[in-house]
């Protein structure tokens, strides 16, 4: 599959061999396919330190450089669009100054900035763990080209340099319906659809994704809007076929939809429920609502609308549902805050004044605003962008407007109570003189201060906290509330580290060497870190990470217990016994990185385990 799939990028890309940056991975002796085939390999490394290293960010940067417009692309005829738009809905005659346009090409770059990390975000995940990069490769490359989705063409605008608008949208579905399509065409496998089979064969991505996009769109026009319905469960272990069939070409947007191996995947993991309404036919086949079990915990529930949301008027099939699992809470929470900003953009768009409660909501201050989808409810934005955000938030704290800060000048003017966003202070290197306000509702980055001495931080993150450079926690107090994730790089030693009783993102402390002193959260919803430890000797880890854990250095498992619950990878690379690793009941062994003996040793435990399992229950079965 791999060469085949480096032949079909040197079909499609005919200069690609050519090109400097495969040059420079190539050998004299290599044919054009061998040096696309070393390019890949490369990339695949690159990204993969990437991720590992924590330094995304520096990937996001290079990919910034090379295609975010810039800031002299822009073109006039944006701001005049901008300036006919304001007028048609009653903003009167705005014209742009230097000053807003400055702010507006500041906004436009910052958008196609956050689109494109949500697509390298999308393509290093362990969701897309199973795509070759080849196929990575030409989705991104071809993703760069598409413009915006005119439906009334079906087809994608073509992208240029001096395009304003984000990168398109991540279609999971179409993407893996793509690659489901794709590998059978290059393994000369034939396909049902005669018009896609004769595009994929052509290779114009635009033309490929275009076709399915408008497929999609077409299945999802005739949708019923029907709430009757009914569930179905698809067991885990089973065939992923039927639950692959049942939902495939249905415009869902769900990534179990798109491919049999991604179906596959899933049902390996936990059981399946989809909740389907009538069709025109007045059948049960329409999908809505999908929940993915991991074990017995629910993985993730997923709707149809916008961002793979839960509909307004699915919510309380949603909520009935939830009260069948043991973990319902969790996802209750998710339901509430839902249903609370259908509440507050009913009065939103009716113009009904929005109340203290309301706007502590919006601007998720006490709580973060859980929906159901990949990414932020869009009614919030569309919100916010209608209100005046200032007078909110004194609204909100009970103080004046100027006690509310935008930037990092009038941050650091003192006298702040809130600042919004994020508050980057990454060139401090001293904390000497430094007042922060009490609440900030972003991330707070202080990645170069080297001692915590007269750091007074707020009581209240919404973000992540960025403490990078810290070696000794001596004389640090950390807020009591820190909405994403925490990262101490550089802390050698636990002593004086008092952690929040939860983290919602993730938890960095990649060079402590021991446990000793260290009470880590009960929760931690992101990846935790601990890659130095060479020792579980003192370590009580939480009870659920959401994300991976990387305990890389860890020679022996003695005195390691592990969560009940581990979401993603479990790095135990330096392990060279299973003895006395115990892994998690419903945790996949395929997650596990550690060398091929320790995890022969632990699919041999499974499968006693087993064998032990059903002889208790043929013993119970006889009596």
């Amino acid at each position: 599959m791999k060469n085949s799939g480096i032949e079909f990028l040197n079909k499609i890309y005919k200069d690609l061999h050519l090109k400097e940056e495969v040059m420079h991975t190539s050998k004299p002796s290599d044919d054009k396919n061998k040096k696309v085939e070393r390019y890949m390999d490369r990339i695949e490394k690159v990204t993969k330190r990437a991720v590992e290293k924590n330094k995304l960010s520096l990937l996001k940067k290079y990919y910034y450089d090379k295609y975010v417009i810039k800031k002299e692309n822009v073109p006039d005829s944006y701001f005049r669009l901008e300036e006919r738009i304001a007028l048609e809905r009653g903003y009167g005659h705005i014209k742009y100054n230097e000053q807003l346009k400055k702010e507006a090409i500041e906004t436009i770059i910052k958008e196609q900035e956050d689109s494109i990390d949500r697509w390298l975000e999308y393509f290093t995940s362990e969701e897309t763990s199973y795509y070759p990069t080849w196929f990575k490769y030409y989705t991104f490359q071809g993703m760069l080209k598409l413009g915006v989705y005119d439906k009334e063409k079906s087809e994608y605008t073509k992208r240029t340099p001096s395009t304003t608008k984000p990168f398109i949208e991540i279609n999971r579905e179409a993407i893996a319906m793509l690659y489901s399509e794709l590998v059978k065409v290059l393994n000369k496998e034939e396909i049902l659809d005669e018009e896609l089979e004769k595009l994929l064969n052509n290779g114009s991505f635009t033309k490929i994704y275009s076709y399915i996009t408008k497929k999609l769109d077409r299945v999802n026009k005739e949708t019923a809007n029907s709430e009757e319905g009914i569930w179905k469960k698809y067991n885990q272990g089973s065939n992923p076929e039927i639950l692959f069939n049942d939902i495939h070409g249905k415009g869902t947007g769900w990534c179990t939809a798109g491919g049999i191996e991604t179906a596959r995947t899933h049902i390996i993991g936990g059981d399946f429920y989809v909740y389907y309404t009538k069709d025109k036919e007045r059948k049960f086949t329409i999908p809505r609502i999908a929940i993915r079990m991991e074990g017995n915990r629910i993985g993730e529930i997923r709707g149809v609308a916008k961002n793979q949301n839960i509909e307004s008027n699915m919510e309380k099939i949603v909520k009935e549902k939830l009260n069948e699992f043991p973990d319902k809470e969790e996802y209750l929470k998710k339901v509430k805050d839902m249903e609370m900003l259908t509440y507050v953009y009913t009065k939103f768009e009716n113009k009904v004044e929005l109340t203290k409660e309301d706007l502590r909501f919006l601007y998720e201050i006490d709580d973060k605003i859980i929906g159901f989808g990949y990414e932020e409810d869009p009614r919030i934005q569309e919100i916010k962008d209608n209100r005046n955000i200032r007078k909110d938030l004194a609204i909100a704290f009970d103080c004046k407007e100027e006690e509310i800060s935008f930037t990092k000048e009038e941050v650091l003017s003192g006298n702040i109570k809130y600042h919004y966003g994020d508050l980057n202070l990454s060139s401090l290197t001293s904390a000497k003189g430094l007042k922060l306000p009490r609440y900030i509702g972003g991330d707070l980055n202080l990645g170069s201060l080297t001692s915590a001495k007269g750091l007074n931080l707020p009581s209240y993150i919404g973000g992540n906290l960025f403490l990078g450079s810290l070696t000794s926690a001596k004389g640090l107090k950390l807020p009591s509330h820190i909405g994403e994730g925490l990262f101490l790089f550089s802390l050698t030693s636990a002593k004086g580290l008092n952690l929040p009783n939860r983290i919602d993102g993730s938890l960095n402390l990649e060079r402590l060497t021991s446990a000793k002193g260290l009470n880590l959260p009960r929760y931690i919803g992101g990846r935790l870190s601990l890659k130095s430890l060479t020792s579980a000797k003192g370590l009580e880890l939480p009870n659920y990470i959401g994300g991976d854990l990387d305990l890389y250095s860890l020679t022996n498992a003695k005195g390691l217990k592990l969560p009940s619950h581990i979401g993603g990878y479990l790095s135990l690379r330096s392990l060279t016994s299973a003895e006395g690793l115990e892994l998690p009941d419903n945790f996949d062994i395929n997650k596990l990185i550690c060398s091929n003996e320790v995890k022969r040793q632990l699919l041999i435990k499974r499968m006693e385990n087993r064998e032990k399992i059903e002889i208790e229950r043929e013993k119970i079965k006889r009596k």
